[in-house]
């Protein structure tokens, strides 16, 4: 069994920050890639960022500069700091791992989903 378990969102004021994280556990081989999705309502789940396990980083344009996507390695564990949030961040977040898990397989995993609102 493998699972991603998501931390950190709420509620926050625009211009205000939040740190998210996920960790995955379980019969893990290697993680290839880590990331982040979000869905708002009534929209399509889109990327936000991601990070191979070389540390190469994807952005979509709406987050960058303000997000920054990092990983620890050898805690399976992937991390996202958003700065300067805004209300049309508020979307339902989730983390996605694209990994061998110990019995041999490739697969993509996903989180449960973090709620992240952004209002005054």
């Amino acid at each position: 069994q493998v699972q991603l378990v998501e931390s950190g969102g709420g509620l926050v004021q625009p211009g205000g920050s939040l740190r998210l994280s996920c960790l995955a556990s379980g019969s893990i081989s290697r993680i290839y890639s880590m990331g982040w999705y979000r869905q708002a309502p009534g929209k399509q789940r889109e990327l936000v960022a991601a990070i191979t396990s070389g540390g190469n980083r994807t952005y979509a344009d709406s987050v960058k500069g303000r997000f920054i996507i990092a990983r620890d390695n050898a805690q399976n564990t992937v991390y996202l700091l958003m700065n300067s949030l805004k209300p049309e961040d508020t979307a339902v977040y989730y983390c996605n791992a694209d990994l061998r898990t110990g019995w041999g397989r490739r697969e993509d995993y996903w989180g449960q989903g973090t709620q992240v609102t952004v209002s005054s």
